[in-house]
């Protein structure tokens, strides 16, 4: 009985003081934000006009110029990327992953300034999100059910639905009016659980963080001082992260919760974790600072995280600034693909025709077509004669599974896909890739005058400060 009542005096005193840290944390003082606005200049006015225009042109170029050999080819087959309307016209996309419980929702708070109001995202000391968020901007603030958004083809989630139903009951979308949701959109990921089987996701959980990876602008991988220990499911996760690390921000939350000499040791412990993950020369850039709303800390490095903090929001003014620049930069990339493809099926195309002979068996002349395309130069043909780099070719066995699905019958010889009116479909792309493209880029860069705003902050006659230097 004794025991019972010790007990009960126990979780009271916990409860109690559990009450009195909340009220504490709540009555203490809030951070200055202005630097937020100033840094990714939300008062300044856009010229929607101009931008709206070079849109409608570079869907106008993908739509008559890349689409049509994407479509006679079945690129999309292939590669599983399909670009929509909905796509070329998204927004930039920032992707937020990391451990569970280490501040993502809180940072996503914070930027928005959504603290203490009903729509904030939940967070806590345990894992609190377990679905896909998409913040996005709209004229009211509602929720979006994951099956609506991949029903509305006007967004960019469509290709969703084939990870299926159970997925889609984890995805939810939040609407709502601020000024830099007008200009980019927030993806908060589920928290890797180390000790938790893939499987009882009830999704393929790599392969849709993989789908955001492939369309995501800027990547902030986040870490605490608690939480730096890496396990199977991230280090799944770094390997799909390989080839876009120019876009990888690693942010160390938390900061101000350690003494400056401990966080010297967390820090560079989260080095000697996150080393074999990053195939890089260099070693990554670390944002150290405390990502909520609140004050930092006492007797800790104040300055030198708020410096970190304005460091990391110009890494993310820049992505929003030069949207259209990326985004034309990868249709072009998308079109040297398709373009490559295109090449490939037809050297496929001839070769098949110039071994088949009357009494031949085309399943069998096929078949060793496709087994050892080298000893037939099929790859470096299209290296000798169309000025295509070795790095960009795709994977031979790639083409294997690919035939094996599409009949070679079903394609045509590139110099059979020309038309009266609609040209060569050859000479359309390489038109595109070559001239149409870099044109639109071209006048979208001689368009752009630094305002007031952007003088002021960084100085229009200084030279453009290196954002991937250490200091």
């Amino acid at each position: 009985m004794k025991g019972t009542v010790l007990i009960c005096c126990f979780l009271s005193l916990l409860l109690l003081q559990a009450t009195a840290e909340e009220e504490d944390l709540a009555t203490s003082a809030l951070r200055d934000r202005s630097h937020i606005d100033e840094t990714l200049r939300l008062a300044a006015e856009e010229k929607a006009g101009d931008y709206a225009a070079a849109i409608e042109r570079l869907r106008k170029i993908y739509h008559t110029s890349i689409k049509p050999m994407e479509q006679a080819y079945k690129y999309n087959e292939l590669r599983q990327h399909e670009i929509s309307d909905g796509e070329i016209t998204s927004k930039p996309m920032v992707l937020f992953l990391g451990p569970w419980s280490v501040g993502k929702s809180s940072m996503i708070n914070y930027l928005l300034g959504m603290h203490d109001s009903p729509y904030q995202l939940y967070t806590g000391a345990e894992p609190t999100t377990s679905e896909f968020t998409v913040i996005m901007h709209g004229e009211k603030i509602r929720s979006v059910e994951g099956i609506v958004m991949a029903a509305d083809s006007s967004r960019s989630f469509s290709p969703l639905e084939k990870f299926g139903q159970n997925f889609l009951e984890k995805l939810i979308g939040i609407e709502m009016p601020h000024k830099l949701l007008e200009r980019v959109t927030f993806v908060d990921t589920p928290g890797i659980i180390e000790n938790r089987k893939q499987q009882e996701r009830g999704y393929p959980f790599n392969d849709v963080c993989q789908w955001f990876i492939d369309r995501a602008d800027l990547i902030f991988v986040v870490f605490d001082p608690t939480k730096l220990d890496v396990g199977l499911e991230l280090e799944m996760l770094f390997r799909q992260l390989k080839g876009r690390e120019s876009q990888i921000r690693i942010i160390l939350n938390k900061a101000d919760n350690l003494v400056t000499q401990d966080l010297m040791r967390v820090y560079g412990a989260l080095f000697w974790s996150l080393a074999p993950l990053i195939n890089v020369t260099e070693p990554p850039r670390v944002y150290v600072s405390s990502f909520w709303p609140y004050d930092y800390a006492a007797d800790t490095s104040r300055e030198l995280f708020k410096r970190e903090e304005i460091s990391l929001l110009e890494d993310l003014n820049q992505v929003i600034e030069n949207r259209m620049e990326n985004k034309i930069a990868f249709i072009r990339q998308h079109g040297i693909r398709v373009r490559i493809h295109g090449l490939l099926v037809d050297r496929y195309v001839q070769t098949f025709k110039e071994k088949m002979s009357y009494f031949s068996d085309p399943e069998l002349v096929f078949k060793e077509i496709v087994d050892d395309p080298d000893k037939f130069y099929i790859f470096k043909s299209i290296l000798a004669k169309t000025n295509v780099s070795k790095f960009d070719l795709p994977n031979r066995d790639a083409y294997r599974d690919f035939f094996g699905i599409n009949p070679i019958n079903n394609f045509k010889p590139l110099s059979a896909q020309c038309s009266y009116m609609g040209g060569c479909l050859l000479e359309k792309i390489e038109k595109a890739i070559t001239n149409e493209l870099p044109a639109l880029l071209s006048s979208i860069n001689s368009g752009k005058q630094p305002g007031l705003s952007s003088c002021e902050a960084t100085g229009c006659g200084e030279k453009p400060k290196n954002r991937y230097r250490k200091n």
